[in-house]
Parts: structure tokens; sequence; C-alpha cells
């Protein structure tokens, strides 16, 4: 029944089904099929219950916020600040390109909107000063999928929702492996650009004044980072509590700058609305389908299944590795992670690995799924942000970033403290 499950799961998300719809369609025949007693008396407690999470309502408070980055030009000045600083190296914008994303996926939380704000700012630079098109949209593409990893994220907080874990431990181990990841982003583009100067583009020189006068640029995003993350780190206060002090920042930032209006305002709400209604509804459809898996003994049943295999837990967890490689590339990010987690989650208990760390790896897993064709969601944002031209170019451009990702995953395996040391420091 599982592997039934599975399938019909492959089969629906391959149809062009809205995702919600396709987990709401799973729970209601599996619960109509196969269960003995009714189910589906119990969805509207289990839809209350998911929905009024004190920890979801960080969600839309983090989109907010980064609309609030996006909609008043902070996130494009913060840009224009680290091309100041960055651009003398091989590769000139490319890192500016992993910089931004790595500084605004620590205030907004999110891949997608992360690599349409930078994309926005930075793709019109590939023809001004002569870039290599593929690596350029490629370091976007890669660079947007840190919103997932570097906190604060708002996948780990579903990820915490789904499997009752700590946000302020996830936070904590994502820190240094998201850092990491983004500095092999950079490594991987300068030894390109070494190797093959002309990929490197024109770059232009800033002034030390110049560079110093950009720095106010930079205040505001490491001034949310700070509120939202070291109150979390602090104690001061929970996830909801930070991103709704992140909120009031972010406010006061466009009040100060004078580009809070109200035209501003209503197109930032109406972009909070919208994502947070698509990613609520997916996360209720969710927990009643995990409802019904649990009720079925599915998930018992995989866990007996690879407890009966009797194979070495690396080997395992090398076998789940390729397992999301492979589906990343059929199964949209959030839908993979909500649709899985219940049934992988007690498996990689079972083998011995730490939730928390592997919330880590999960997060990276994901990111690859975001630049992995055909469906890798980045892909195509940076490709509409572009406009116009062959779309293999930002397939291609993302492969060095993905080998980049693949070898954070074996590092990971082969050093777990590279995630689980702060959380055993502060925790």
């Amino acid at each position: 029944m599982a592997f039934l499950a599975l399938g019909v799961l492959l089969l629906l998300a391959a149809s062009g089904i809205y995702v919600a719809a396709i987990l709401g369609i799973m729970s209601i025949v599996m619960a109509e099929a196969f269960s003995f007693f009714p189910l589906l008396p119990a969805l509207g407690d289990i839809t209350w219950s998911a929905s009024t999470e004190f920890i979801l309502v960080a969600v839309p408070l983090f989109i907010l916020m980064g609309e609030l980055l996006l909609r008043t030009g902070i996130a494009e000045d913060m840009f224009r600040a680290l091309d100041r600083w960055v651009n003398w190296v091989p590769g000139g914008l490319m890192h500016t390109n992993i910089a931004s994303t790595a500084m605004f996926a620590a205030t907004s939380g999110s891949s997608v909107a992360t690599a349409a704000t930078i994309g926005t700012v930075s793709i019109p630079n590939i023809a001004k000063h002569n870039y290599n098109p593929s690596l350029f949209l490629g370091s976007l593409a890669a660079g947007g999928t840190l919103g997932i990893l570097i906190p604060p994220s708002i996948n780990m907080i579903i990820y915490a929702f789904l499997t009752d874990s700590s946000v302020t431990s996830l936070y904590l181990a994502a820190m240094i492996p998201g850092i990491l990841l983004a500095v092999m982003f950079s490594m991987a583009i300068l030894l390109a650009c070494i190797v093959k100067p002309s990929l490197s583009g024109s770059r232009s020189r800033s002034s030390w004044t110049e560079r110093f006068r950009s720095l106010k640029h930079l205040l505001p995003p490491i001034v949310l980072f700070v509120v939202v993350v070291g109150s979390i780190y602090a104690g001061f206060a929970t996830p909801t509590e930070a991103a709704s002090l992140g909120v009031v920042a972010a406010l006061l930032f466009g009040f100060y700058r004078k580009r809070i209006s109200g035209p501003v305002l209503l197109a930032a709400f109406e972009g909070t609305m919208r994502t947070t209604a698509m990613v609520t509804l997916i996360v209720v459809i969710a927990f009643f389908l995990n409802f019904v898996l649990q009720s079925l003994g599915i998930i018992q049943f995989v866990e007996d299944f690879m407890e009966g295999l009797n194979v070495n837990p690396t080997l395992a967890m090398l076998a789940i590795f390729v397992f999301y490689l492979l589906l990343g590339m059929f199964m949209e990010t959030l839908s993979m992670m909500i649709a899985t987690t219940p049934i992988v989650v007690p498996v990689i208990l079972s083998l011995g690995y730490d939730p928390i760390w592997f919330g880590v790896v999960f997060m990276i897993l994901i990111e690859a799924a975001l630049i992995t064709p055909p469906i890798g969601v980045n892909l195509f944002v940076v490709q509409a942000v572009r406009g116009r031209g062959p779309f293999r170019d930002v397939v291609l451009g993302s492969l060095p970033f993905l080998l980049m990702m693949i070898g954070m995953l074996l590092l990971l395996l082969a050093f777990p403290d590279m995630a689980l040391l702060l959380p055993s420091i502060f925790n």
C-alpha cells in the first residue's frame, strides 16, 4: 500500500494538478478505500489544530518582511553596496549575486523571493558588462536557494512543525553549513573564472570612499538579521515573536527612508496574502494526509521495511539522498517536503540519525530540487526575470552549484558535527 500511495502521488504530481488538490485527493481516496473506520469526520478537528499552531504565524510575518524589503528598495540598495566590496574578485558581479542572495535570504526566508528580487536587480548587468549568461544566471538560481537554508527559513519552520522539532535548534544547526555553502558557491565561480577568464566579464572598480559610503545600505539587512535571529538565539523571543519584530524593524527602515506609502503597503500585503494562502492550504491538507498515513499504518510499515533490510545506515542515507535528488526532478519543493517528511523522518530516527541534523540535510536536498530540471522552480524564476534567451543557459549554469550542494551533503554525512556543534553549545 505504501508503494501504491507513492506511485499515485508521483502520477498526480506529474499531471500538473495543484499540490493542495493532489494531497487532498490522496487523503480522501486512501481514507475511503483502505480504512476500516471513518477518517473523514476528523478532517475538521485536524484542520483546526493544524491552522491554529502558533509557530505557523511566523510564516506570513517572514513573507511580509521580505515583501517590505523588496517594495521599499532596501534589497536593491543592499545589492549595490555589496557590489562595491566584491566586484574586484574574478567573477565580479557573480560574487555579488551570491553575497546578496545570502544576505537577503537571512531576512526573507524564501528562496523564490530571493531569486526573483536579486535577479531583477542583477540580470541587466549581463549585457552591460559582457558576462557569460549561463554561469551568471546559474549563480542567481543557486544563490536563491540559500533562502531555505540560512536562518530564518520558512521551510525550516514547516519542518519543525511537522516533526515537532525545535526551530531554534534547526536555525543554529543550519548556520555553519549555510555560510559554508555560500562560500563554496563563490569558490566555484572563482575557480571557473580563473580557468576561463572570459566568463568573468568586465569588472567595475570602486574607490575606498565609495565602499565606505555604501556601508549604510548594508545596515538594514544586518540589523534585521540581528533582531530576528539574535532574539531567537538569546531566548528573548520565539520564532513567531522574532518574525513580528522583524516586520516592525522593516517598517521603521521604510519610514526612515520615506519609502512607505499606501500603494507600497498594499502591494506588500497582497503578495504576502497570496503566498501565505498557498503555503497554509498545502500544510493543512498535508497534515490530514499525515493523519491518514498514520491511521492506516503506512508509516510504521515503511519503518519496519527499512529495519528489515538491515542495511548499513550510511548506505541507507546515501539511498535517501539519491531518492530526493531524483524526486526533485518531478516535484515542487514544498509539496515534496510536506508529502514525504512524515514517512522519511521515522526511518531516519530508526537508523540512528538526529532529526535536527537531518533537518539541515533535508533543506539542502530541497535546495538541490530548486535547481534540478525539469521542475526546478528557481530555474523558471530566473528565466522569467530574464525574459528572453534559451532556458538551457540557466540549467547548464546551475550544474556547478548543484555539485557543490552534493559535496556539502557528503561533508555533513562524514562530519555531522558541522550541523550539531552550535545546537550542542547553545542548548
